[in-house]
């Protein structure tokens, strides 16, 4: 029933960014889901991962034919796109044979399958649909906030930003200098944060084949909870970004042409229109979230996956104050933001108790605080550095040593080996 009462959520969730979407005259999330198809998708490599996260209810001969099936569907289109001539102007060549598995295996739960073999595949199934609706219900997202948001707030945040010396200026310069090899690389990690999260959540759900059920808590969790609450705070706190808000691709709506050569002035700051088109995507950071998420989540994995939580997490953060996509103080957020969902969450899967709604209130406190002090202490925060910016970091550090301090609590503690009594004297 959990599982179902979800499920319902989420459609109606998608149903209603579908009207909404509509009423500004763009396609919602489930026509541009309905649309791959058969037309290219936008990302072959998320579809691919999906089936993926779909396959870890199946053995292992299943999962060969479910992938076999996959790449062949994609070269029967690619032939017929090339037959018929027709030009692929965005997307991808590939990924709609992915998506036609999964929606296959829809079919199979609903026709072939009875009782709990049913309910597990069709678990498997919605794991999967979830991961690229919630990427299309995030696309659907910014489009609102760019279409009911006409005002930003980015004279604020970056204002607010001199108490952290201004990080996406001093990054952005480092990016530059590396050249187009470090650009490309950061920029893969950028585009690809949600592959490497599949990674990471393939491991966690390794042994569902066997198992026969879910575990209570793994990373497709946190990572769609951040994404569905994410974007109602681009509503409330909307900001486009350094690039678009003091760069050049910004163009006459930007404040001048100043990113990443020179900061900005310490002005007066107040609310700036900018056009219906860039996404109001800031304020807080998701692709920090997620990345923070993702190196949480990896911490229990062996060695090789704690590196690559580790990398991903400092190289989106590279990313997104290099490309000029976010202030540092977006980042701060964001990191807050992602250890409060995650609490949330664990909280929920293991039961709410004292120090669980404590950890998730603490966070929510601090953030909460932050948005304001962004907001309505600018001036206060860019002319008194040495006291803002230590407070800057200290707020995320406290959030970072209460989860830890906590969860290490509610890790099951092992049973010391029991110790064998005195041996009685043979008579």
């Amino acid at each position: 029933m959990l599982w179902a009462a979800a499920g319902a959520a989420a459609l109606g969730f998608l149903i209603t960014l579908e009207i909404a979407a509509r009423r500004y005259g763009l396609p919602g999330p489930i026509t541009n889901q309905a649309r791959e198809v058969v037309f290219p998708p936008k990302s072959g490599f998320l579809l691919y991962a999906s089936m993926a996260l779909m396959m870890v209810v199946l053995t292992w001969r299943q999962r060969f034919i479910a992938a076999g099936a996959a790449i062949g569907i994609d070269v029967a289109f690619l032939l017929v796109r090339w037959a018929v001539d027709a030009e692929i102007t965005e997307g991808h060549p590939f990924g709609n044979g992915a998506l036609w598995v999964i929606l296959g295996f829809a079919v199979i739960a609903v026709t072939r399958r009875t009782g709990a073999e049913r309910v597990l595949l069709l678990k498997g199934v919605g794991l999967g649909l979830l991961l690229v609706a919630g990427r299309k219900a995030g696309d659907t997202w910014l489009l609102i906030t760019s279409r009911t948001r006409p005002a930003v707030l980015d004279q604020y945040v970056a204002t607010a930003d001199h108490a952290l010396g201004n990080p996406s200026w001093l990054v952005g310069r480092f990016v530059t200098a590396t050249g187009p090899i470090g650009a490309h690389v950061l920029d893969y990690v950028y585009i690809q944060l949600a592959v490497a999260a599949v990674v990471v959540a393939l491991y966690q759900l390794r042994n569902v084949a066997v198992e026969r059920r879910f575990p209570g808590h793994h990373l497709v969790r946190t990572f769609l909870v951040i994404g569905l609450l994410g974007p109602g705070i681009y509503m409330i706190f909307p900001v486009v970004g350094p690039i678009f808000a003091y760069g050049a691709d910004g163009g006459h709506w930007a404040v001048a042409n100043m990113w990443p050569d020179s900061p900005p002035p310490i002005n007066t700051p107040h609310p700036m229109a900018f056009d219906e088109i860039t996404p109001r995507n800031c304020m807080p950071s998701l692709h920090t979230a997620w990345a923070t998420a993702i190196f949480i989540h990896s911490r229990r994995g062996p060695r090789l996956l704690r590196f690559a939580g580790a990398f991903w997490l400092v190289a989106t953060l590279g990313a997104t104050l290099g490309f000029g996509y976010h202030y540092g103080v977006d980042l701060v957020a964001g990191v807050i933001f992602a250890l409060t969902v995650e609490a949330a969450l664990r909280s929920l899967q293991r039961g709410w108790d004292r120090s669980g709604f404590q950890l998730v209130t603490y966070g929510t406190a601090v953030f909460a605080a932050l948005l304001v002090s962004y907001r309505y202490l600018p001036m206060e925060m860019a002319t008194h550095p040495w006291v803002f910016g230590p407070l800057l970091i200290l707020a995320p550090a406290s959030v970072v040593h209460y989860y830890v301090r906590t969860t290490k609590l509610w890790d099951p503690k092992a049973a010391p080996a029991q110790q064998p009594g005195p041996q009685p004297a043979l008579i």
